[in-house]
């Protein structure tokens, strides 16, 4: 089987720290199971098909979509007091701490940035968080949409740089920018964040062996207190792991389907 943290490896030394998490977490199931890297721009739709997938990173959206749908072993639990020590994350709406904007309000009319519409965070959650102003006024609410721009990375850059006015940032990989990289997050600024929902969980491909399957959630759920991996645990502002199951994700499913029915189909 294959291990990758590639939604939540935002960085060099992040990928590091969930490199070492992950190889504590198989060693501790004993299954055979390599940790790979699988940097972007290569596609996660085609890392979550893989027949192979025994724990790695899915974002919940896709995953409500997914026939068969991938086995969720557990979901981080971030360590900021924001997160209330649940496995919730929410969609940091982001402009250039520069900008004039200071309202959500005040960015319509400018040029919204997304990683891919198939993304909760990236995505999803701003289409629901922005259906009801877009039909307050008469459907659309901004000048372009600039993207896919595949990572939140690739979405700060594009503020940055001015390409984009505002974008969403995934709140736990804010975070964890926030405290590897500080002078890049100081550029940012948030304007308004969506409703909290569940947060993309670790997954195995449907099908795969029981036993490892139970193994690596129990590794999963044992980081919260394994002195082995204390290092990393802080490096990722991680509390430890919670047990999910696939249904928890269906309220993301019920969000979408309440922006097509305000009638905001598509960010714009």
């Amino acid at each position: 089987m294959i291990a990758c943290a590639r939604m939540y490896a935002i960085n060099a030394p992040v990928a590091a720290a969930w490199r070492e998490l992950l190889e504590w977490v198989v060693a501790r199931a004993g299954v055979a199971c390599e940790v790979i890297e699988y940097p972007a721009p290569q596609p996660l739709a085609a890392l979550w098909s893989h027949s192979d997938l025994g724990c790695a990173f899915m974002c919940g959206y896709p995953l409500t979509r997914a026939s068969p749908r991938p086995v969720p072993l557990a979901a981080p639990i971030p360590s900021p007091a924001r997160y209330r020590g649940q496995p919730i994350y929410w969609s940091d709406l982001i402009v250039r701490a520069d900008a004039s904007f200071t309202r959500i309000e005040d960015t319509f009319g400018a040029r919204f940035a997304f990683t891919t519409e198939e993304s909760q965070s990236g995505y999803q959650a701003p289409r629901r968080f922005l259906a009801a102003h877009a039909r307050a006024r008469g459907g659309t609410l901004f000048a372009a949409a600039v993207g896919p721009l595949l990572t939140p990375r690739g979405v700060i850059e594009a503020i940055i740089a001015g390409d984009a006015d505002i974008g969403p940032l995934d709140s736990y990989a804010h975070d964890l920018l926030r405290h590897h990289e500080p002078a890049l997050a100081s550029r940012l600024r948030v304007v308004a964040t969506t409703a909290p929902t569940p947060i993309p969980p670790l997954v195995a491909a449907a099908g795969n062996d029981g036993a490892a399957v139970a193994a690596l959630r129990a590794g999963l759920l044992a980081v919260a207190t394994a002195d082995a991996v204390k290092a990393p645990r802080a490096a990722l502002l991680l509390q430890g792991f919670a047990p999910v199951n696939a249904a928890d994700y269906d309220v993301l499913a019920d969000d979408a389907r309440a922006a097509d029915h305000l009638g905001y189909l598509r960010i714009a």
